[in-house]
């Protein structure tokens, strides 16, 4: 079963999701634009969260995502202003384009040795970053990913490392 594309869009009231575990898809902007959302609860049944799918819920600050995420779709997480940690889970390859664009609260980001990819602006305007570890395994990073990243003070980049 997959929560269809911008099915819960601007529902500026939604404070608290729990997914059943029938859910193997979150669609496009499936929750896009919930401003009130705190929390969310992925069941490990969930194998794919679409482009945009949580764009603009600022107040959420705590998301539990299962190590069963094999797709990540664009922008995810832009403008989650109150999310302040996160990690990538073990299936995922590449962190796309905007992926946590203006996370501003953001400090902390786990980068796993499987990741290949870092898009463009995958980091940008994430003000409160303040340390990056780039596993040897990213091979390529996209402009912009870290642009904004005002408070960066530590960076480690694979010497084999295509920016």
């Amino acid at each position: 079963i997959k929560i269809p594309d911008d099915a819960f869009n601007d529902c500026s009231k939604l404070e608290f999701v729990c997914i059943p575990k029938s859910v193997t898809e979150i669609g496009e902007g499936a929750f896009s634009e919930c401003s009130s959302l705190v929390n969310i609860n992925i069941p490990d049944t969930v194998k794919k969260i679409g482009q945009c799918a949580f764009y603009g819920c600022t107040s959420l600050s705590k998301i539990t995502i299962p190590e069963t995420i094999t797709e990540f779709g664009e922008g995810v997480f832009y403008e989650c202003n109150s999310l302040t940690e996160f990690t990538i889970p073990k299936h995922i390859h590449e962190i796309k384009m905007n992926f946590f664009w203006k996370c501003s609260s953001l400090t902390n980001i786990k980068i796993p040795n499987n990741i290949k990819e870092i898009g463009s602006a995958a980091f940008g305007g994430c003000s409160s970053l303040k340390e990056v570890n780039i596993p040897t395994s990213v091979k390529k990073i996209g402009g912009l990913s870290f642009c904004g990243c005002t408070s960066l003070e530590n960076q480690s980049l694979p010497l084999n490392c295509k920016i």
